[in-house]
């Protein structure tokens, strides 16, 4: 019997929580026997919630924690000082072994923050990236950075690339996954001083698949596997892609309602549109793990509902069960050893 990997869920992170937090928790043990969840925080709101549902409690446990760090907080002073809070608590379960992975829809900040302090880098990596999985026409692409490091040198991109490589061979079934940098132009000589000192880094790296420079406009059509950029620039991309994508969305139910004729068509082709608005869902696809620690962290959005913590708690399965981490240190360590 395959080894149970635990999950420590951060039950009073985001808007929804604790309802829809303890919600996805619930369904993604029924759907998986390899799952052990701990929901950490306040005991009592948890287990009121935890009254409505039916799962095996071998596969849950409650963990108090009194505190809960508010999303405007700033994360070093919150992390410090509220030791008692639901998402140092999930950092400190990974950090001593007790679960190898965390989930959170709360305050990226503290998320950040706590994943590099308390859990802690890998030997050997310079910055842990944020990496959302984006849809596109040909499935998904990783993102990496999105939001963890907005100053980030030639060196690091290098490392997100190698790690956004491992998590997609690996995680997603991606064979030598096509990494680009984001760049304003195809042309090798394009872009910004980080991107031109970049790119023969890139160019030069053995261990990854690069093809060169990716416009922001080829990204939805799956152009790359992995977007390599900086943080700045990947959270503008991400914030773009959610607002375009909702946008699009308005105006095609709109559309729809126009007239009778239009109503009539909507009724037809909802099946079809609903199937396909599934797969450009960023729900689908879980958090965004911030790679390189030596637990897995997973942030996803803070108006996460109970689909995308189900998920989020699923893809931690496939990232231990695959040995993400040790792979990641492979890359890392023995590549900067060789070099």
């Amino acid at each position: 019997m395959a080894e149970m990997v635990n999950v420590a869920v951060d039950a009073m992170g985001g808007d929804n929580a604790p309802a829809e937090i303890v919600k996805g928790a619930v369904e993604a043990i029924n759907a998986d026997k390899r799952v052990k969840v701990f929901l950490v925080g306040r005991q009592d709101a948890v287990n009121e919630q935890l009254k409505q549902y039916t799962y095996d409690p071998a596969q849950l446990e409650v963990v108090h924690a009194e505190e809960v760090i508010e999303t405007a907080e700033p994360p070093v002073m919150a992390i410090r000082k509220k030791k008692d809070s639901s998402i140092v608590r999930c950092m400190t379960l990974v950090k001593e072994g007790h679960c190898d992975a965390m989930v959170s829809a709360g305050s990226t900040g503290a998320v950040l923050v706590g994943g590099q302090v308390i859990v802690g880098r890998i030997k050997g990596v310079e910055r842990a990236p944020l990496a959302p999985l984006i849809p596109t026409e040909k499935g998904v692409s990783l993102l990496i950075d999105c939001g963890a490091n907005v100053d980030a040198r030639p060196s690091h991109l290098v490392q997100f690339a190698k790690m956004g490589s491992v998590y997609m061979e690996h995680v997603m079934g991606v064979p030598n996954p096509k990494v680009g940098i984001v760049n304003i132009g195809a042309e090798e000589e394009k872009g910004n001083a980080l991107v031109k000192e970049a790119f023969p880094l890139l160019k030069n790296c053995p261990e990854i698949n690069f093809v060169g420079s990716v416009e922001a406009r080829d990204i939805p059509a799956g152009a790359v596997d992995v977007v390599v950029c900086e943080a700045f620039v990947g959270n503008v991309i991400l914030k773009m892609y959610e607002g375009v994508g909702a946008s699009l969305i308005k105006k095609v139910k709109a559309g729809m309602m126009t007239n009778l004729r239009s109503k009539i068509g909507a009724l037809l082709v909802k099946p079809a549109l609903k199937a396909t608005l599934k797969g450009f869902s960023t729900d689908e696809y879980g958090g965004a793990p911030l790679l390189g620690l030596k637990g897995l962290v997973v942030k996803t959005h803070g108006s996460s509902k109970a689909i995308e913590v189900k998920n989020s708690v699923l893809q931690c399965i496939t990232f231990k069960e695959q040995k993400i981490n040790e792979k990641i240190q492979e890359q890392i360590v023995l590549t900067d050893e060789v070099e």
